[in-house]
């Protein structure tokens, strides 16, 4: 896909991106990590909300 930008925008944004600050290497984005996450929180939250529920005689 060519670029839409100038030959002069791309050299600015070459330079940018060379700086230190944005030369950064970063780990890779585990998915499985954020899933399992999420489904522990869903889980202890519906385990609090059950244990309220059942402090109050609801269930």
């Amino acid at each position: 896909m060519p670029s839409k930008l100038t030959p002069e925008d791309q050299a600015r944004v070459d330079r940018v991106l060379q700086q230190p600050g944005n030369r950064s290497e970063r780990k890779p984005f585990k998915v499985w990590t954020l899933f399992a996450c999420l489904l522990g929180l869903l889980t202890l939250m519906s385990g609090l909300s059950y244990w309220i529920a059942w402090q109050y005689g609801v269930v």
